[in-house]
């Protein structure tokens, strides 16, 4: 979507457009763009698109997209290897009916209490010919 003037552009983007320009007046020449302008160009990307960002903020729209995307890589700490979930003392009490059929017969296994039966071991012995 192409800006036309000046009331097509959201507040938000409109403080970085500023930004972006107070900057460029005070470096001639081609010197990089700080990590803080960056920065705030892709939050404005992320919420209005980065088409119309990069139109707004006169940047090359292929770079904002990397930005966008390498942001996107580093969002917040490590998420953890491993997580313990500990059940609680009423949740370790289970109810389950299950049903197999196999060449051999029907089975129909019901259990109440903390630890199921070795389903595996019954199924085999259900489904294997001897």
């Amino acid at each position: 979507m192409p800006i036309k003037n000046q009331s097509d552009i959201p507040i938000g983007m409109a403080k970085v457009q500023r930004r972006f320009e107070r900057w460029r007046s005070s470096h001639k020449g081609r010197k990089p763009i700080s990590e803080s302008l960056w920065t705030a160009a892709v939050e404005v990307a992320r919420e209005h698109g980065i088409f119309r960002t990069s139109k707004a903020l006169r940047l090359e729209f292929n770079k904002l997209k990397r930005h966008v995307k390498s942001a996107g890589r580093r969002t917040g700490p490590t998420p953890p290897g491993f997580v313990e979930l500990v059940a609680s003392e009423s949740a370790g009490l289970s109810e389950c009916l299950i049903e197999l059929e196999g060449p051999r017969g029907k089975m129909r296994v019901q259990w109440k209490g903390i630890t199921p039966p070795d389903l595996a071991g019954l199924s085999r012995t259900l489904w294997e010919r001897k």
